[in-house]
C-alpha cells in the first residue's frame, strides 16, 4: 500500500483529495496546523475527513522545525498549499514558495518518489504577480530537483465563484471589467480525482477545468437566479480597479495582490480542458440551501 503525504489537508481541495485517496486505498498522512478544522464542514461544503486519515502530523510549513519526520516512510506528497484568507503576517513568497520548498527539501531526504503540486492556469500570463510567481518559483524549483513531479493547474475552483452568490445575497454584484471573458470552474471532488489520478499517471502538466464553461457575467446572473432575486450588477472600468489596488497596496500588500490577480484574470479566459460532473448551479443550490438553515437556527 503506498503511503501519500497531503499538505493543505484542512483546505478546500486538500479534503475532497484526502476522501478520494481513502476511497482509493492509499495511506494518508495530513499534515495540518489547525486540525480541529478537519473534524468540520466547510463553509464551501468541504467534508470533515478527520475520520479518514490515518496519521496526523501538526506542523507549520514556514516553520521547519516543526515538520522534522513529515515525509518519513512517505512514497507520494501532494501539496495544495497556499495562502488564501490567512490574516497573519505571512506572504505569499514564505507560503506559497517557501513553505512548498521546506516540504520538498525534506521529501528529497526521504523516500518520497513523487511530487504532486497546484499551481496556476495560464501562469505564464501572470508572473509579473507575486501571487503566481511565488506558485511558479516554486514550479520551477520542483522541475530541478530531480524528482518526479507533476504540476496541476486548475481553473477556478467553486469555493472562489462563492463569492458571486455572497454578493448576490447582499443584493448586488461587483464585477471588473465586461464580464464576458470565459471560465469553466471546477468542483473539489472533481480536481480531487485529477490529483488522484496523478499518483500513478505519467503526465506531468495537467491543465483542468470543469464540465460546465461561463462568461463570468453569466455566473453572476446564475448567483441571483440561485436566490430568486433580480440581478443587480455593476461593472467596474478596469483603469478604476487598478486605481483601486493602487490605494490599498500601502495599507494591506497581500490583499492588493489578490485583488490584482483576479483582476488581470478576468482581462481573459480561463478555459482548461474539461473533466468531473459537478455543475455550479447544483453546488450554488445546495450552498443557499445550508445558509437558510444556517439562519432558521440562528434565528
Amino acid at each position: 500500500m503506498q503511503k501519500v503525504l497531503v499538505a493543505g489537508a484542512t483546505g478546500y481541495l486538500g479534503r475532497f483529495v484526502t476522501r478520494e485517496l481513502k476511497r482509493r486505498g492509499y495511506w494518508v498522512r495530513a499534515l495540518a496546523r489547525n486540525p480541529p478544522k478537519l473534524e468540520q464542514t466547510g463553509p464551501f461544503l468541504q467534508p470533515a475527513v478527520a475520520n479518514e486519515i490515518d496519521d496526523l502530523f501538526i506542523g507549520e510549513v514556514t516553520k521547519p522545525e516543526t515538520l522534522k519526520g513529515l515525509c518519513d516512510d512517505i512514497d507520494i506528497v501532494f501539496s495544495s498549499i497556499g495562502i488564501t484568507r490567512q490574516k497573519d503576517k505571512l506572504t505569499y513568497r514564505d507560503v506559497d514558495y517557501q513553505g512548498n520548498r521546506n516540504i520538498l527539501d525534506i521529501a528529497l531526504k526521504s523516500s518520497v518518489s513523487k511530487f504532486i503540486y497546484v499551481s496556476v492556469l495560464n501562469a505564464h500570463l501572470y508572473e509579473h504577480l507575486v501571487i503566481v510567481k511565488s506558485h511558479e518559483d516554486f514550479v520551477r524549483a520542483l522541475k530541478a530537483c530531480g524528482m518526479d513531479y507533476v504540476v496541476i493547474r486548475p481553473t477556478g475552483y467553486f469555493s472562489d465563484m462563492t463569492e458571486f452568490l455572497s454578493m448576490a445575497r447582499k443584493g448586488r454584484i461587483y464585477l471588473v471589467g465586461s464580464g464576458e471573458n470565459k471560465i469553466n470552474p471546477i468542483h473539489g471532488a472533481d480536481l480531487a480525482n485529477v490529483c488522484a489520478d496523478a499518483v500513478t499517471g505519467r503526465e506531468q502538466e495537467i491543465p483542468v477545468g470543469g464540465p460546465e464553461t461561463y462568461r463570468v457575467k453569466e455566473i453572476a446572473e446564475l448567483a441571483f437566479l440561485t436566490l430568486g432575486k433580480r440581478p443587480k450588477i455593476t461593472r467596474i472600468p478596469l483603469a478604476l480597479a487598478n486605481l483601486g489596488v493602487t490605494a490599498v497596496r500601502p495599507f494591506n500588500k497581500q490583499i492588493s495582490d489578490l485583488v490584482e490577480f483576479f483582476i488581470t484574470a478576468g482581462r481573459s479566459d480561463g478555459v482548461a480542458p474539461a473533466t468531473g460532473s459537478h455543475s455550479l448551479k447544483s453546488y450554488y443550490d445546495e450552498l443557499a440551501r445550508r445558509w437558510i438553515k444556517e439562519k432558521q437556527v440562528a434565528d
